[in-house]
């Protein structure tokens, strides 16, 4: 769901982040005969993720999401807009937040990587990587405390304690997932993200790991930011899914509903392209003409408009707003009314 300002209290006790007016720009080129330019990675974002859910981000390669994901975990520099956090212990504003606050809020806030094999340093032990972040923020006052944090979040992600003393090259991608996982929740955070993070799997594996994080997120009360380009993946595991396209949200919605009922003609598209063994299904992807626009050079009104089969002059001009198209349900589209009947 997305953040509306007339409507801050509500979200500030309902969610465990808000993120409003929220832009990420990276400087690009500047060289001795270039002019520097902005990559505007992601612009004018605003989103709520309620406590205790699993929230999706989807969109094609380029939209923004990882990105995305990045600022709320303040990995990437916030450009401009506000990101608050708030677990019912402690609130953080990660525009204005201070180096020794920082180390604070990444206990209480994780980044699970898509490549299980980059992720992990082949020179270190499963035992000395999943403690790493315990040693490095000093959450813990003995090497025998560490250890039995360690066995005890190993225990959870089903890895057996004869793993510890092994080291990554021994384990295969899903048992490196499950030892990143580990990592990332020896701390004990509240809020997660999962970038990519069943990608690099077998399809029996990815489900493993999928049962995994939604056992856990029960088990320790979590809230995941699942961030996807398998829409399939994302209807099994999530609540709510919001959609990108070139920096910013098109649409939010719970995942019933968005799936039954698409308003944007690029969620409509995407979700199209979902491979079906229903013969009466195929062939029936709506093709999208064009490449998604450069971010450095976006264009005017509705950054969809250059590859939508239904743009009409006001597109081209008028940058449509998040509107709400039901209950949770916004969408930001300038004929959605006329294309949904």
């Amino acid at each position: 769901m997305t953040a509306k300002k007339n409507d801050v209290a509500t979200e500030h006790s309902a969610s465990i982040i808000v993120a409003r007016d929220l832009s990420v720009h990276f400087p690009i080129g500047g060289g001795l005969f270039q002019r520097r330019q902005m990559l505007k990675a992601v612009e004018g974002v605003n989103i709520a993720i309620p406590k205790g859910s699993f929230f999706g981000l989807v969109g094609e390669s380029g939209s923004g999401k990882t990105t995305l994901g990045r600022a709320l975990l303040k990995a990437n520099p916030i450009t401009r807009g506000e990101v608050t956090y708030h677990d019912g212990e402690v609130d953080y504003d990660l525009g204005t937040l201070p180096k020794d606050k920082l180390r604070e809020y990444r206990t209480r806030a994780q980044l699970i990587f898509q490549d299980p094999y980059a992720a992990l340093s082949p020179r270190m032990t499963v035992r000395d990587i999943i403690a790493e972040p315990l040693e490095v923020m000093n959450l813990t006052q003995s090497r025998e405390e560490t250890d039995e944090r360690v066995r005890d979040i190993a225990g959870k992600c089903r890895l057996n304690l004869e793993h510890l003393r092994r080291f990554p090259h021994a384990f295969s991608g899903g048992q490196r997932q499950r030892i990143s996982i580990a990592r990332a929740l020896v701390s004990n955070p509240r809020f997660v993200v999962a970038d990519e993070s069943v990608a690099a799997l077998d399809v029996s594996i990815q489900a493993d790991i999928l049962n995994l994080l939604k056992a856990l997120q029960q088990e320790l009360g979590l809230t995941y930011l699942f961030i996807s380009h398998d829409l399939s993946v994302v209807a099994h595991i999530c609540d709510h899914v919001a959609v990108m396209y070139l920096g910013r949200l098109v649409e939010s919605a719970p995942t019933r509903e968005l799936f039954q009922r698409p308003r944007h003609p690029y969620t409509k598209a995407l979700l199209s392209a979902i491979p079906s063994l229903d013969p009466d299904r195929r062939n029936t992807a709506q093709k999208l003409t064009g490449e998604i626009p450069s971010p450095t050079n976006p264009p005017p009104g509705c950054k969809f408009h250059t590859r939508c089969p239904h743009a009409v002059s006001r597109c081209r001009e008028e940058e449509p707003e998040l509107e709400f198209a039901g209950t949770s349900h916004e969408v930001s589209c300038h004929r959605w009314k006329e294309l949904d009947v």
